[in-house]
């Protein structure tokens, strides 16, 4: 049974919420929102502020951690009074572990990249069994991490023991989408409808989803001469009404 997928940012997050607080029922406590749209991360304070209200509702210690302090600061003047804690990954000079409290009963990390790898990893280690809920994480940013050994070591020891319960991905005429219990889904746009192409155990990228693409439109040549489905970001459709979502979140 195919995903129902979003078709703006504001649904997407709704069903972010929910499939998170799935996750966390189901014990998961290393747990990755990913959207990947473009420029997402520049909204990503006002995203923090809703998913701040899953554990608001369920009185939980909320610590919402910013990659550096001016972050933090930023959303310190923009929020005002806020019932849970704000901080950031700290630096060389004061590190993540005085940076935290034992009061602090989970730990949202708002758009963290791989420059806070460490930081973010040490803050899991330092967390126990308190849940740590990085959203829209840039961990894996290629250009950072590299594509050899350091990068193969840092999935091993840590990106592999984070747990997806929401991606969100459009493409130009098809969607990758995962909302944890179901698995991963790559769907194709029919119209205004977008149908179920395959479901995989494991995240599908780089050049398994492309050949994925290419090989449902050969199958489908009348369909890809019309939409010209690629990888690359979809113009129109969710991504027009993606846009226009974050051009209101920045007024």
């Amino acid at each position: 049974m195919s995903l129902p997928v979003p078709s703006t940012i504001d649904e997407a997050i709704s069903e972010a919420i929910a499939a998170t607080q799935r996750a966390l029922d189901d014990g998961y406590r290393r747990i990755q929102v990913e959207l990947a749209v473009p420029e997402i991360a520049l909204q990503a304070q006002a995203i923090a502020l809703e998913f701040s209200q899953l554990f608001a509702d369920q009185g939980l210690g909320l610590r919402i951690i910013f990659p550096d302090t001016g972050a933090a600061a930023l959303a310190k003047r923009d929020w005002g009074e806020v019932p849970f804690q704000i901080g950031d990954l700290g630096s060389r000079y004061t590190p993540i572990d005085r940076k935290i409290a034992e009061s602090d009963q989970v730990f949202l990390v708002v758009s963290p990249s791989a420059v806070e790898v460490q930081s973010v990893e040490k803050l899991c280690e330092l967390a126990g069994d308190r849940p740590v809920v990085l959203l829209i994480p840039q961990l894996e940013d290629v250009s950072i991490v590299g594509i050899g050994y350091a990068a193969r070591q840092l999935r091993q020891r840590f990106l592999s023991t984070l747990f997806s319960a929401y991606y969100f991905r459009p493409l130009d005429g098809a969607v990758v989408l995962r909302s944890h219990p179901s698995r991963w889904q790559v769907l194709l746009e029919k119209g205004e409808e977008y149908e179920l192409l395959t479901e995989l155990p494991e995240k599908p990228a780089g050049e398994a989803l492309e050949r994925l693409l290419i090989e449902s439109t050969n199958a489908n040549p009348q369909a890809a001469s019309s939409e010209g489905a690629s990888s690359s970001p979809k113009r129109g459709g969710i991504m027009a009404n993606l846009n226009r979502f974050l051009k209101a979140l920045s007024q």
